[in-house]
């Protein structure tokens, strides 16, 4: 039977690793992924809509996303939201199928997404350290007998390693995928 505080400690370390990793996909490493445009606001309707709402994305080939709207009327309105969003993409109209093909990452681009990745990655590691140490107040003031608060601190602190070896090695991973030519 584990302690509240350390069930409480594991979810929200858990969320933050999920959303560090959420982070590190919407990073372009020159392979095509639907996640690189689904959240680009598109003027649809007279409000704004994210293009995943608004179309089907899908990447025929690894240098290539293709979005192909459920309203062709909107064919226009994606393709200026794609340009606008200045994610360095350049989107191809064909009919009723919007193309995007992905440019080649330079040397730079690549060091550049690498520095973005290390930011993440840390700042998944501050959210999972302030985690650990709200938990290690609440035992504190918990009152708990002493040898279980000593069994719940030790908990929680490899708890807290385990979460940021996880952050180190998806960051190690981003890292080879991203400066792989």
């Amino acid at each position: 039977m584990s302690h509240p505080l350390l069930t409480d400690a594991n979810a929200k370390m858990k969320k933050a690793l999920d959303f560090t990793l959420h982070e590190f996909s919407s990073i372009h490493t020159g392979k095509a992924t639907p996640m690189m445009v689904e959240g680009v606001m598109v003027e649809a309707y007279g409000s704004q809509m994210r293009l995943k709402e608004c179309a089907a994305i899908t990447t025929p080939d690894s240098r290539m996303i293709q979005i192909q709207p459920w309203d062709a009327s909107l064919t226009k309105a994606i393709e200026k939201a794609i340009q606008v969003a200045n994610l360095g993409f350049n989107p191809v109209v064909d009919g009723k199928i919007i193309r995007v093909p992905l440019p080649d990452m330079s040397r730079e681009r690549r060091h550049e997404f690498v520095k973005t990745a290390s930011r993440i990655a840390e700042e998944g590691r501050v959210h999972i350290r302030n985690v650990r140490r709200d938990v290690m107040e609440a035992v504190k003031k918990a009152k708990l007998p002493e040898d279980e608060g000593k069994r719940l601190e030790k908990d929680v602190q490899a708890a807290t390693d385990k979460a940021i070896k996880d952050i180190g090695d998806h960051f190690t991973a981003k890292e080879k995928e991203l400066l792989a030519v």
